[in-house]
């Protein structure tokens, strides 16, 4: 059994042939140029699938169905980007183009619950059953699998992992609301903690690090400032730590998941930040005492997860 995973992204296209073992069988590219209308990056994408199937050494027969994940609000009923902010995208037939254009079954996800998908099948969830995934990265995304299965709320709008209030009447967040998870968790709110440190504290070794330039300031630069003892650097990450926990705590009690894993460039930040969040969560017993205590784990699918997982609503 064979699908065409296909994860769609604001600048790129990415799909592959993934076998039910997701095993990828052969990859291809399409571009998104800014500004074009849907139709002709849809195409576009046609004529590549078209060509990747004509030039591959892929049994037809095998293949059963496209799976799309796409950035935006997906209606995964109707089979519509009802909205997609990084596409410029509004009430696009994703669903019916394709399938008319290759006569297969076609499911399409958000692009965050896709990637969740295949690092829960083939990636660090694997082994488990329920498992809660947060992508931390421009924005705050992720998914919910229960009992292996991919949960998306009405039309597919749920699980917005990274718009739960943490801190009432808070931060401004890019949804409208105040004090959203994505406001205090994100690389974004990182990069901006870490800049404000930098201006209280002319002295701090964050300067160092980013060679006196703010401008070149990351979601890396506080973790290796920390790394160096630097107190300002600390106070942030410490502070990121919390916030990102906290969020961790709340999921932990709503769904009491076997594991949560963490991707995005944030968790390439390795044991040092892996650490504090366990201890953190542990202090507050996982959420309450007496509760099943989950793994928390790094992703390991990296820009693969996207196409696997596109490929995984077909499993």
């Amino acid at each position: 059994m064979v699908i065409i995973g296909i994860d769609i992204g604001g600048t790129s296209i990415k799909g592959a042939a993934v076998r039910n073992n997701g095993f990828i069988l052969g990859q291809f590219t399409s571009e998104v140029i800014k500004g074009e209308p849907a139709e002709a990056t849809l195409e576009r994408l046609a004529n590549n699938v078209e060509h990747f199937l004509a030039t591959t050494d892929l049994d037809k027969r095998e293949l059963i169905g496209i799976g799309i994940g796409c950035p935006g609000a997906i209606n995964s009923t109707s089979g519509y980007v009802d909205f997609s902010p990084n596409l410029n995208w509004n009430n696009v037939p994703l669903k019916k183009f394709m399938e008319d254009r290759f006569h297969l079954p076609v499911k399409i996800t958000n692009d965050a619950n896709a990637a969740g998908l295949g690092e829960a099948h083939f990636g660090s969830g694997k082994q488990y059953s329920d498992v809660v995934v947060l992508t931390l990265g421009t924005g705050v995304g992720g998914a919910i699998i229960l009992n292996h299965k991919l949960f998306e709320g009405r039309e597919g709008k749920g699980a917005e992992m990274g718009h739960m209030i943490i801190e009432l009447d808070g931060r401004p967040c890019t949804c409208g609301r105040k004090g959203c998870l994505e406001a205090y968790a994100s690389a974004t709110a990182l990069i901006s903690d870490t800049k404000e440190a930098m201006m209280q504290n002319k002295d701090s070794k964050l300067w160092e690090v980013v060679e006196g330039d703010i401008a070149k300031v990351n979601g890396k630069t506080a973790f290796d400032a920390a790394k160096m003892g630097d107190k300002a650097a600390n106070d942030v990450i410490n502070n990121y730590v919390k916030y990102l926990s906290e969020g961790i705590l709340n999921y932990c009690n709503i769904f009491r998941p076997d594991a949560v894993i963490l991707s995005g460039g944030i968790s390439k930040a390795g044991d040092f930040l892996f650490d504090k969040v366990k201890q953190y969560c542990k202090s507050w017993d996982y959420g309450y005492p007496n509760t099943p205590v989950p793994e928390i784990l790094p992703a390991v699918l990296g820009y693969e997860s996207g196409m696997v997982g596109a490929a995984c609503l077909f499993f």
